[in-house]
Parts: structure tokens; sequence; C-alpha cells
């Protein structure tokens, strides 16, 4: 007689728990297998190339698809045996994709006040003066209060950048996830997010966070762990400094990669070869 196969319980301490996950549309396999664990107090970022898979994997993390195959245990319910929608308000989430949606004339306090309310876009909802306190309070927290009665066509790309992480912020969420936050800023940009990311990563009550990045030089001061990609299969994961090596960056990015670290940042550049010198 056939034993009853167990499928182990998920461990509440765990907010992410892929066993072997793989997403594979058309024939093609877009991620994995990947196993993965994400911790209560961790940082992450998922590094790769364009085409790692890496905002695939992401997306399972938000309850936005499911796997095609292993198994995927989230906030410690399983995926394919919880309504995701009770899932969704205990995640922050800021992407590209979200970004598209938003409507150009939505106020940004209404932006930030609505993700309590899962919807996106104020019509009818009447907030409560505890709501739009939280919403200035996670504009702070992002250097962007005063943007506050702006609209959300009127921003740069990096102030959206920022009162989109608020409004993830917004539900006080227990896992937190930045797809390219960083994408499409210039040099100014990119270091005032940096820098509030990583004073963000210092809040002890803050919550765990995984970001997504093509660029070692994105990666804020006080992320603890990174997962390395390629063609949708992990070359490493584990603490950052063991996976952030010039060693394993040539491996992701088919070329040779050299390294640099200063002042808690990553660096990272082609690096010269063997036998050349300067003119």
């Amino acid at each position: 007689m056939r034993e009853d196969v167990r499928v182990p319980l998920p461990d509440p301490d765990l907010l992410i728990d892929f066993d072997n996950v793989l997403i594979r549309r058309g024939g093609s396999t877009l991620v994995g297998p990947v196993t993965w664990k994400v911790e209560l107090d961790e940082r992450w970022v998922v590094l790769g190339p364009n085409g790692a898979g890496k905002t695939s994997l992401l997306r399972i993390a938000a309850g936005e698809t499911f796997p095609t195959s292993g198994s995927a245990h989230l906030l410690g319910e399983v995926l394919g045996k919880v309504d995701v929608n009770e899932l969704r308000p205990r995640i922050g989430l800021s992407s590209s994709s979200l970004a598209n949606r938003v409507p150009g004339d939505e106020k940004v306090s209404d932006l930030v006040v609505s993700a309590g309310y899962a919807v996106l876009g104020r019509w009818r909802e009447e907030y409560e003066s505890m709501d739009t306190s939280r919403a200035v309070e996670m504009l702070e927290s992002l250097g962007a209060e005063h943007l506050a009665d702006r609209t959300y066509g009127t921003l740069s790309e990096g102030e959206r950048k920022r009162v989109l992480i608020a409004r993830a912020l917004m539900t006080d969420p227990e896992l937190l996830l930045l797809d390219e936050p960083a994408a499409g800023l210039d040099l100014g940009g990119r270091e005032e997010l940096v820098a509030r990311l990583a004073e963000l990563a210092a809040d002890p009550d803050a919550p765990a966070t995984v970001l997504i990045t093509h660029h070692v030089e994105e990666i804020p001061p006080g992320f603890t762990h990174a997962l390395l990609l390629k063609e949708g299969e992990v070359v490493s994961q584990g603490l950052l400094d063991d996976v952030i090596t010039a060693e394993n960056l040539s491996a992701a990015f088919s070329q040779s990669i050299s390294l640099d670290k200063a002042d808690g940042r990553y660096f990272a550049r082609r690096a010269r070869p063997s036998g050349a010198h300067r003119a």
C-alpha cells in the first residue's frame, strides 16, 4: 500500500520559503529550479543580467503568479492553498508595472494612503485621519513629504520611485519587495535612493526586504544577503560578501569582472585583459 506523501508545514519564521520552484511558459523555463529562504530580519538583493529570471521570481514572492512546479511558502502560507488577496496587504511592492498603472493626476498623498485600501486611484473612498497621518509619516521616511500635494504626473523619476516605496510601506508590511527601484535614475537620484534604502535597512523595525537590480552599485549598505541568477538558475546565494565576488559576477555576466568595495558599497567594471596597459 502506497504511503501518503506528507508536505512539510511552513516555517513561521520564514517569510519566503521556496523549494525547487520553477516557472515555465510556452516550453521555455523563465526561472528555476530555485530553492530560497528569507527570514524576518534579512535584507536580500537579487542580482543578475537581463533575462536571468529576477522579476519572475519576485512575482511569486508577491503572490502574483504560481510556480509551474515546486513548493512556495509565503508568509507561512502555501501558495495555491491560500487566498492571495489576504496575503497581499502584508507584502509591500514597488515595481515598474505598478508605476505604469498610476493615473497621472493622482495626488501623491492619495496614492500612498490608498495602499491601505488595496486600490490604485482614489474614487469615493473616505480616509481616516490616522491613515493620512501614516501616509505623511511614510513620505517623510523617504524624504518625500514635500511632494504630498503634488500629482504623480508632475514628479521626476526619482521622486516617483520614493513615493512608490512610501506606498509599499503604508500597510506596515512584513515583506518589502523592490523591483529595480533605481532603474532610470540619474547619478544623483540613484545615490539619494540608495541612501534612503540604507537608512531603511538599518531600521530594526523595517520589514524584511528583497531588492532586484542589475548593478552592484545599487546595493545599499546594510543589506545582508544576495541571490545571484543567470538564465533562470542560481549561481550563488547566501551572505552578501560571500556571493558578491568577482568570480561569481564573472560567471553570472559571462565576462571577466573586477570588483571593489568602499564604505560598504560595491563597484564593478569589466576587468582589464591580461597584459593590457595604458597608452
